[in-house]
């Protein structure tokens, strides 16, 4: 059974609450959208515990963001969709098409998407180290660099010297977009190694296992689920 695409709605949602997240590396729609391609066409399966925390930069300590238990539920199941709809496009094959942010002029720069994949990539560094080091395959991640790197802090790190223009870019998202399936397929036998998670399959179909009272939060704040979001008022 394939997974339900978000609705506009849903997504202007998901975007509403990423915003209220204070954190300086909370994501945005767009580098949770890169960040989830990177995790799922990677190299080894990422328990949400690891990476939930990535998304919102941290502890989630923001208690603006969820009024009640079932806001954070509901925010979560939206978020599992997503990850299943991407699951389900690379692994059935079909055109992978990067979920872009468009500015004012109706322009999308692809750059936080792909800032978002390579904090994907940081979670599994090492492994992806393969990819980087391998001559024939390893330029599948050159778009995906290059866009990272556009607006670089540090100018050495930026892939050119002048602004890039329509037509690069284009091609530039065009490479990065089929550049994750083609990494999903290098890294298929690698997973397959690795005993899945959750025993074989790699969507999720429950967004947060049963948890326990005393059981660690799903939040990854390190707090116990009844001391944190299992009360009835978050954080």
């Amino acid at each position: 059974m394939t997974a339900r695409p978000l609705t506009d709605a849903e997504y202007d949602r998901v975007s509403s609450v990423l915003s209220q997240f204070r954190h300086e590396h909370a994501m945005n729609l767009e580098a949770l959208d890169g960040f989830f391609a990177a995790l799922i066409c990677g190299p080894d399966h990422v328990h949400p515990s690891e990476y939930l925390p990535e998304i919102w930069g941290g502890e989630m300590a923001d208690a603006e963001a969820f009024s009640s238990q079932q806001e954070l539920k509901d925010f979560l199941d939206l978020l599992m969709r997503h990850w299943n709809v991407v699951t389900d496009t690379l692994q059935s094959g079909d055109v992978f098409l990067p979920l872009l942010l468009e500015d004012d002029h109706g322009i999308a720069h692809a750059n936080d998407w792909a800032q978002g994949f390579m904090r994907g990539m940081d979670l599994r560094r090492e492994d992806w180290a393969e990819l980087l080091d391998d001559e024939d395959h390893g330029g599948w991640l050159i778009p995906i660099l290059a866009l990272a790197h556009e607006h670089d802090p540090d100018p050495t790190m930026r892939p050119y010297q002048e602004p890039v223009d329509a037509d690069r870019r284009e091609q530039l998202i065009a490479g990065a977009a089929a550049g994750v399936t083609a990494i999903y397929r290098y890294f298929a036998p690698l997973r397959q190694m690795r005993p899945d998670l959750r025993g074989g399959h790699s969507t999720y179909r429950r967004p947060v296992p049963k948890i326990g009272r005393n059981d660690p939060c799903p939040c990854g704040s390190g707090k116990k689920y009844k001391r944190c979001c299992g009360k009835p008022t978050l954080h």
